[in-house]
């Protein structure tokens, strides 16, 4: 692949982790705009748009490198292996960033973002290596289908008839049973990263794997654009009407949310694809780019300097407050709207953040997980 359409997908995923950085960040929760917040349960905002396009990403990025190594006569067992060590590698720093300062063991949380990735992408590329794209396909849909009828049909144990809400479902049930204790809930009842809703993210990157495969399967721009705009747009009708049955739902990774998230992945790659590619607009691109080569290593800084703004204490008119606080009250709080000044503490993240991913851009170094 030549670096010009490699861009395309640097910039989806230099936007969507300065997306995810933003949504994560903000001066203050009690002061949010709605489209800058998840749903509350049902239903998905474009904050609920930007794990799944990750994952996309994630899947795109399998055929882009798997292939082009299978095709150079790469062993499959030796990239096995590679993506072993690579899924270890994100699930422990999930768990440092989890455990990160105070390292309370006993009641870690053991899901997350980056284990989630790494269980997603081992799993993938096992199917990507071992299953014909086809058979990959009906897995997926099969996938699909059998979660839908496993949380709508089957009683949860001690709780009664299948139901789809917090804590009382049957992945809730699923992670109770394994996870007690070591779930993100207050109530430590449930996790949107848990272990049964793991099985249809695992379809958002094998979607991902399918866009990819569109990228290197023609070298036509009109082609590449006219599949992924139909399929976009067919996985975005069709995850709509099956969330008459079965909710748009984040937390639970429903197979209606797989499929309209990434119906949008679809046509998201594709408008970047068509502005950077296709009419070369590319001068606005560089900020994203930057962010995309090291997207790993600045999600994890995130939640690093995040903690650490929270620790640290500085003096504000003889209280002691963190860090975070001292620069929103200072910088932000008093002359603007509550949630202007909210999203102005987001975006002085975004610009501390910039800081590290634009030495490592500059010094030409990516850090591989």
């Amino acid at each position: 692949m030549s670096k010009k359409r490699i861009l395309s997908l640097d910039v989806f995923r230099g936007i969507t982790i300065f997306a995810m950085i933003l949504v994560n960040n903000p001066g203050s929760w009690s002061a949010v705009y709605p489209p800058l917040l998840h749903a509350k349960w049902h239903g998905c905002t474009p904050t609920d748009l930007i794990f799944p396009f990750f994952l996309f990403i994630v899947g795109v990025a399998v055929e882009l490198s798997l292939g082009g190594q299978l095709k150079k006569g790469a062993e499959k067992q030796q990239l096995v292996k590679k993506a072993f060590i690579r899924s270890l590698k994100l699930i422990g720093l999930g768990l440092l960033l989890t455990a990160f300062p105070y390292f309370d063991l006993a009641n870690l949380r053991f899901p997350g973002v980056l284990q989630r990735i790494g269980v997603v992408y081992f799993i993938s590329t096992l199917m990507y290596l071992y299953l014909s794209p086809r058979t990959t396909l009906a897995t997926g849909a099969a996938i699909l289908v059998l979660y839908w009828i496993c949380m709508t049909v089957i009683p949860v144990p001690g709780i009664g008839e299948a139901n789809l809400e917090a804590g009382t479902n049957l992945a809730a049930w699923i992670d109770q049973q394994i996870l007690m204790g070591h779930m993100w809930s207050q109530t430590k009842t449930w996790d949107p990263e848990g272990l049964f809703s793991t099985l249809p993210a695992i379809v958002t990157c094998l979607l991902g794997i399918f866009c990819g495969k569109v990228l290197t399967g023609s070298s036509e721009h009109g082609a590449r654009l006219k599949q992924w705009v139909t399929w976009g747009l067919a996985l975005l009708i069709g995850g709509y009407l099956w969330s008459f049955v079965f909710p748009l739902n984040k937390a639970l990774w429903t197979s209606s949310f797989v499929l309209y998230t990434a119906g949008w992945a679809f046509l998201g790659l594709a408008l970047c694809y068509w502005i950077l590619d296709v009419k070369g607009w590319q001068k606005w691109s560089l900020p994203f780019v930057i962010y995309g080569m090291n997207a790993i290593t600045v999600f994890f800084l995130s939640g690093i300097i995040a903690k650490l703004f929270g620790l640290i204490k500085l003096n504000l008119n003889g209280e002691m407050v963190s860090l975070k606080f001292f620069l929103q009250e200072v910088l932000f709080n008093g002359w603007l709207e509550p949630k202007n000044a909210s999203l102005g503490g987001a975006l002085l993240m975004m610009v501390i953040l910039f800081i590290p991913a634009y030495l490592m851009w500059k010094k030409n170094i990516i850090i591989k997980v």
